[in-house]
């Protein structure tokens, strides 16, 4: 197919789309011909370095006595489902007669048309495509935009000389960022626009927010001395800070400069070796390295390298577009420079793909057969460069060993100071044995071994190991707390690793350390055990990162590999990263009628020996872990009320504070479906209308500040992919709850599907159930080898009469009479034993604790099947 004046090229998904519209054979035909939008998908290939065609697809437009002309291209949210598409911009001019139509293109290749538009005039000024899709034009220095939503041409009321960049802006939504001629009035004045920027430089930057409605104050974005010289504009990061709008981003200008600003301040500034130049745009590469691709009105193109200072990094000549993507599926992005040939008439003839790095390729090269110098060159480098990296990578893994041995120094000298503090005070200091030092401090050593005990499980202390199998460390617990929510006491004890590893049905009770004759000591309350991420977000705008975040993420060898040493395999009920925190919730009311109340907390678990797999090892033990001072006077002082404030974008508050909200609250999990839409509504009403911030210390849990009976719910959003989620509510009864999904109801999309899970997670439930029907599986196993030991026995014990019978040879019993009659009898006494190992008997004590066992055990499975369903 012919290239022509007409085609246009766009980048979606590492695949490049060729858009051209076909042209009638002869000028008499023109008439009666249809005109068709071709587009066709292109993709690399690294065997053959070549651009092939993937598919193709087309869309007919009847052009009788009419023109067809693409406008513009870009890739578009599609509104009705959150999904990016491609979009074309057409027009139909017929007369005076003006139509524009915008298409949407779907992974079928099939055409759809959005809306249509008809005007009196063509439009030739600052033509943008945007999330709709709508459309955006500069006519008379007047702003006009459409969208599919609405279908109708509407106005800004605003005057501009020229618009410079339109997009997504963090908390305004689609935001066109323009010029206009500075003018002094009373209600402009109360805006905070500068005075002195008007009256010297003439004109000013501004922003006009279209959802909205609202205009924004263009100093955030630069000073308005720049809006003489600034041809475009591109916003790199957006978001608020201390309820301020931060904004860093590049701008090209009319003195051929390359400029970047970050909250309005000039940070870099670089000379473009060509004149004119009129669009830029970025790119990240694989080395993270934040690229400026800037193109120019006289067909070339440069691009610019931003590290420590802002720097010219290569230029092209004759270039017909640059396109940004990952075309090769390395997970970063590439680009993809376009080259002018009128020697060739094939589509992506002359191409070079570069990040500037380890990635080059171009055409007009056999790979194959004849591999020039340069490319041995960029080989060498290449393996250069992964050499470095192998380096790196083992000063790091050194330098990560000298932190876990600085951090074993450091419990070591705390292990001295608690045995020096005991000697003081006339205490006996129980030294840790090695099997528990070397579990504990030491995990990702193992060849550690301990400073206290020098031989390890010697062989005449098994009795001794046995004794002290059950005894409890002396230091089990990290911390003990108290809160109060509402009408509730919520007491927590955080539990060190390495003793809840060995534990097993862990829950708490509190008892009353008064002497009370007439009541019972013994707190009614409801244990819940709760583990918390610490996963804090790396989306803090700083001087230091202000580049854009890169596309895809992949783990090389050596990451994996370290994953699988900071995560080794373990039981599915252990999470390595957080400490477990078991709380007791009981009404707090009762508690104050005393005035002052003394509780003590004990904790009470069945600890599991580890030395031997048999399940009659458990064993019940109750550990005091504290007591806890109550008085009227400190509820009415606070001093155990929680404190979750709203500051900027996040909520303060402690991770007590956290526990405690969720200790009280009813937790339900619901997972959400959409066939054909994204969830991206889940998000946009948690933050919008719930008005959730997410917990500073905890942000995958979000507080929800709404006024009225939903304000204190926290929700837990977590997406599998954009179409799938699971969304989890933490409130306090079950009304709070009908509030809330019937708020989201109303923004989810009608094809969603809500449906409430059980407690837990799928795979987490599924490991579960396999345990329980191996321990259910041994439980039955045990009962029958205790039943089938027992019937040997019988058998053994009755045959000992009848030794002397069976030794005695067949034939010479039969000769005799005498014989005769004694073979009879052992025959008789071997088919009564077989009926007495037949009809085996039982103690009803040994039955009945062996029909409980099996029980519980099936019951426990029981309960994972009813939760799975």
């Amino acid at each position: 197919m012919l290239l022509s004046e007409q085609d246009q090229f766009l980048s979606y998904n590492g695949e490049v789309l060729v858009f051209q519209l076909s042209k009638p054979k002869h000028a008499e035909e023109a008439d009666d011909k249809t005109t068709n939008l071709c587009v066709r998908r292109m993709a690399f290939n690294r065997d053959t370095k070549l651009f092939i065609q993937k598919s193709s697809g087309v869309f007919s437009v009847h052009a009788s006595h009419s023109k067809i002309e693409m406008i513009c291209c870009s890739c578009t949210t599609d509104s009705r489902t959150g999904i990016i598409l491609p979009c074309v911009l057409m027009k139909k001019k017929k007369r005076n007669n003006i139509k524009y139509f915008v298409l949407l293109l779907h992974s079928s290749n099939q055409f759809e048309q959005s809306f249509y538009f008809k005007l009196d005039y063509e439009l030739k000024e600052d033509i943008t495509l945007f999330a709709g899709p709508s459309v955006l034009w500069r006519q008379a220095n007047k702003l006009f935009y459409i969208s599919s939503n609405t279908c109708m041409v509407q106005s800004a009321p605003v005057q501009l000389s020229s618009v410079v960049w339109t997009g997504e802006i963090v908390g305004e939504g689609t935001v066109a960022l323009g010029i206009r001629t500075a003018c002094l009035s009373e209600t402009e004045d109360a805006d905070g626009f500068s005075v002195s920027d008007r009256d010297i430089w003439g004109s000013e930057f501004f922003g006009y927010a279209i959802q909205t409605q609202k205009m924004l104050t263009g100093t955030c974005f630069m000073p308005h001395a720049y809006s003489r010289v600034v041809s475009s504009v591109y916003i790199c990061k957006s978001e608020r800070w201390k309820k301020q709008l931060q904004i860093s981003l590049v701008a090209i200008t009319h003195k051929n400069q390359l400029i970047w600003f970050q909250s309005g301040v000039p940070k870099g500034v670089c000379e473009l070796p060509y004149e004119k130049p009129w669009s830029v745009k970025p790119a990240v590469t694989s080395s993270n390295d934040l690229l400026f691709v800037v193109s120019f009105a006289s067909g070339n193109s440069c691009v610019v390298q931003r590290r420590d200072s802002l720097q010219v990094a290569s230029k092209w000549q004759k270039v017909k577009c640059v396109l940004v993507d990952d075309f090769i599926g390395s997970g970063s992005e590439q680009l993809l420079v376009l080259f002018k040939d009128d020697s060739n008439t094939d589509v992506l003839s002359t191409f070079k793909i570069t990040d500037l790095g380890e990635v080059n390729y171009a055409s007009g090269i056999n790979y194959k057969h004849d591999v020039p110098a340069a490319e041995g060159l960029q080989e060498n480098g290449l393996l250069t460069v992964r050499a470095l990296e192998t380096r790196l990578q083992a000063g790091w893994t050194s330098v990560r060993e000298l932190q876990q041995h600085l951090g074993l120094q450091k419990r070591v000298i705390l292990e001295s100071c608690r045995a020096l503090i005991d000697l003081v005070e006339e205490r006996t200091h129980i030294l840790p044995n090695a099997k528990e030092v070397k579990c504990r401090w030491a995990r990702s050593l193992l060849s550690l071994v301990s400073l206290w005990d020098d031989v390890e499980n010697p062989p005449h202390s098994r009795s001794k190991e046995t004794s002290l199998a059950s005894k409890v460390p002396e230091h089990f617990t990290e911390e003990l707390w108290q809160r109060v929510v509402g009408d509730s006491l919520v007491v927590g004890v955080k539990l060190t690793e390495s003793f809840y590893l060995s534990l097993s049905d862990v829950s708490l009770s509190l008892v009353m350390d008064q002497d009370f004759s007439s009541i019972s000591p013994v707190i009614k309350c409801q244990s819940k055990i709760f583990k918390l991420n610490k996963a804090f977000s790396t989306l803090a705008v700083s001087s230091s990162q202000i580049e854009p975040p890169p596309k895809k993420m992949k783990l090389d060898l050596l990451s994996k590999k370290d994953l699988k040493k900071e995560f080794p395999k373990r039981s599915s009920r252990i999470q390595l990263d957080g400490a477990k925190t078991v709380t007791a919730v009981t009404s707090l009311s009762p508690l104050l009628a005393f005035h002052h109340v003394c509780c003590i907390v004990l904790l009470h678990a069945r600890k599991q020996n580890h030395q031997n797999d048999s399940l009659q090892q458990s064993k019940k033990i109750t550990v005091l872990c504290g007591k806890i001072l109550l008085s009227v006077e400190d509820i009415s002082n606070g001093r155990y009320s929680i404190k979750i404030l709203r500051d900027n974008s996040y909520c303060t508050g402690s991770v007590e504070d956290i526990l405690a909200v969720l200790a009280v609250s009813v937790r339900f999990s619901f997972q959400i479906v959409s066939s054909d839409c994204t969830l991206t509504p889940v998000s946009s009403w948690l933050l919008g209308e719930m008005e959730c911030t997410p917990f500073k210390e905890c942000q995958d849990n979000i507080f929800c500040h709404k006024a009225g009976n939903v304000n204190g719910t926290i929700f837990n959003w977590t997406l599998k992919n954009p179409f799938e989620g699971v969304l989890t509510v933490s409130c306090r009864n079950l009304t709070v709850l009908f509030q809330c999904l019937h708020s989201l109801t109303r923004v989810l999309p009608p094809s969603c599907s809500v449906k409430l899970l059980r407690s837990g997670s799928k795979a987490v439930l599924t490991e579960q159930l396999a345990l329980a029907l191996e321990k259910e599986i041994l439980t039955l196993k045990n009962s029958l080898f205790l039943k089938e030991t027992k019937a040997e026995n019988s058998l053994t014990w009755g045959n000992e009469s009848g030794k002397k019978i069976n030794n005695a040879p067949l034939a010479s019993l039969l000769d005799t009479e005498e014989g005769v009659q004694q073979f009879r009898k052992k025959l008789q006494n071997e088919r009564e034993e077989s009926v007495q190992s037949m009809n085996q008997t039982m103690n009803g004590a040994l039955y009945q604790k062996m029909a409980l066992k099996i029980a519980e055990a099936q019951l426990s499975s029981d309960m994972i099947v009813w939760r799975l369903s």
